[in-house]
């Protein structure tokens, strides 16, 4: 016979993890929205493919995405968007995604041969 799982003999038994009450509610969308927000740098380097340790020595030489602290801590933190500007403009920067610079997309005549 397989026990009952009706609210007043959960109550009964005191097993919070078998309660209903026991499940915290869903978060709400702002608080989604809050915490996805922003980033820690293991949650950006995951998020961009990279290592952490990356994100740090960038962060030393001041390269890479923009970043700050928050908090007492001063916890080191990203921006989703800012992450997703800085992809941007890493794309449009390499000649080989970006045809405008990339000088084997422009006619043979006006290729600019290096002098010898």
């Amino acid at each position: 016979m397989l026990p009952c799982l009706c609210r007043s003999s959960l109550s009964q038994q005191g097993n919070p993890a078998m309660h209903r009450s026991a499940i915290p509610p869903a978060p709400t969308t702002s608080s989604v929205a809050v915490r996805t927000a922003f980033l820690t740098v293991q949650d950006a380097a995951e998020y961009l493919g990279l290592s952490h340790h990356t994100l740090y020595v960038w962060r030393h030489r001041r390269q890479g995405p923009p970043s700050f602290r928050m908090g007492p801590r001063g916890r080191v933190m990203y921006r989703v968007e800012a992450l997703d500007a800085w992809v941007r403009e890493q794309e449009q920067a390499d000649s080989r995604s970006n045809l405008a610079l990339n000088p084997l997309s422009a006619d043979p005549q006006q290729r600019i041969r290096p002098s010898a």
